[in-house]
């Protein structure tokens, strides 16, 4: 019998991803599109383009425009030749930031349906640092932190996104504090097409080991959140207690940057084409395309946090707001960070478009219902102007505002 023949070497992996990635129609220009849409708002001032990703609506309707062309048979085919070549390589090898971001946003489109098939492309909730997978036991902790404190920083990220792009144009919120505070910064890692609560489920459950095995007695514990990644702390805190676990006793900080705590338009219009087409009877099959959007997504509509928020129900089906309220958790400080396209002038424009996907009243814990109000404190509440929501994770006057903050919190 012959030898089996030998795995392709790094280098012919990497070319046959980087091969996929290009004849994948709709997934290699994905993560380019929302800086453009961005910046070209009408009535906004135009702005230099990079070439380079800076928001992410485009990223999600992109993304699902571009798999809705190969809805059918061939999604499963499509998804079978991606997985060898973009699963993550057993051993030693660096993670490649590319090939992450691809995956990240397979998953925030497709992430339930990945996760449901046991597709090897679905991602696995880990805490990590550098990109890798930390062991969440003392001895490995600390051998992998050796420099570990007791002031503990998690960082979430938001929809179609991986733990890799806190760095941003040279700069890492996690990596600045630790630096600046002392914090000892580990950044989460998960597949955003799952609802946000069974995300909030097995965050909960990552927190209350990772303080557990922590190398040092944790004094301090703060959250940071962006995007979707705000509303998976507040979905973890809410579980975390409820199971009375430890880590919500530590937790002396949580931190929202662009957060939709009352949901974000553009899903809301995605669902606004899902009527619109199945209300015409020559054009109802193609409302199915629309379907294809993950539950994660979906989530966004309102803002949805808990298990009860979508249990039972039809996430396409058109509804009001029915969300369990969960206010901002008692003796925690909260603090807000929005993002407004427009400038310090009170327009209506920049009031409505927020960053370009979260607007701010959203962003800032704003209801016209007192029920579902968040009472962020006036001095625990920032808007960046001039900026999307991307530049929420790289701009100075963003971290500045986080440092100063944090800086008033001491160790414990």
């Amino acid at each position: 019998m012959p030898p089996a023949a030998p795995p392709p070497p790094p280098t012919r992996l990497r070319g046959a991803a980087r091969l996929a990635t290009d004849a994948t129609a709709g997934l290699t220009e994905l993560v380019e599109a929302m800086h453009e849409r961005i910046a070209r708002v009408p009535g906004l001032a135009p702005r230099t383009l990079d070439g380079r990703t800076s928001g992410l609506t485009g990223l999600v309707y992109r993304s699902i425009r571009g798999v809705t062309r190969v809805v059918g048979g061939s999604l499963e085919a499509l998804l079978g030749a991606l997985a060898p070549v973009l699963s993550p390589a057993p051993g030693p090898d660096e993670p490649l930031p590319g090939r992450e971001a691809l995956v990240a946003a397979l998953n925030g489109v497709l992430g339930d349906y990945l996760a449901a098939t046991g597709n090897p492309l679905a991602t696995p909730m880990a805490l990590r640092r550098g990109g890798r997978a930390l062991t969440l036991e003392r001895a490995a902790l600390a051998r992998d932190l050796p420099e570990a404190g007791s002031r503990v920083l998690v960082l979430i990220h938001g929809l179609c996104m991986n733990d890799l792009q806190w760095l941003r144009q040279g700069h890492d919120h996690g990596a600045r504090l630790g630096t600046d505070l002392g914090f000892s910064p580990v950044y989460l890692h998960y597949n955003s097409g799952l609802h946000v609560s069974l995300n909030g489920h097995a965050l909960a459950q990552q927190l209350e080991r990772l303080v557990a095995q922590w190398p040092q007695p944790v004094r301090q514990l703060v959250l940071l959140g962006h995007s979707m990644g705000g509303l998976l702390a507040r979905s973890a805190l809410h579980y975390g207690q409820a199971a009375g676990h430890h880590w919500p006793q530590l937790l002396d900080g949580v931190l929202f940057l662009g957060t939709p705590h009352h949901g974000a338009p553009l899903e809301r219009a995605g669902q606004g084409i899902d009527l619109l087409l199945g209300a015409t009877p020559y054009a109802a099959p193609l409302a199915r395309l629309g379907r294809l959007r993950s539950a994660g997504i979906t989530d966004l509509r309102h803002g949805n946090l808990l298990d009860e928020d979508w249990v039972g129900l039809d996430r396409f089906t058109h509804r009001g707001d029915r969300r369990q309220p969960v206010p901002l958790p008692a003796g925690v400080p909260c603090y807000a960070i929005a993002a407004s396209l427009g400038q310090q002038d009170g327009a209506l424009a920049g009031h409505l478009l927020g960053d370009g996907l979260v607007p701010l009243d959203s962003a800032l814990g704003r209801h016209r219902q007192a029920v579902r109000r968040l009472d962020f404190p006036p001095q625990r509440q920032w808007i960046g102007y001039g900026m999307n929501h991307l530049d929420l994770l790289s701009r100075p006057e963003v971290y500045a505002r986080l440092r100063e903050w944090l800086a008033e919190r001491p160790a414990a």
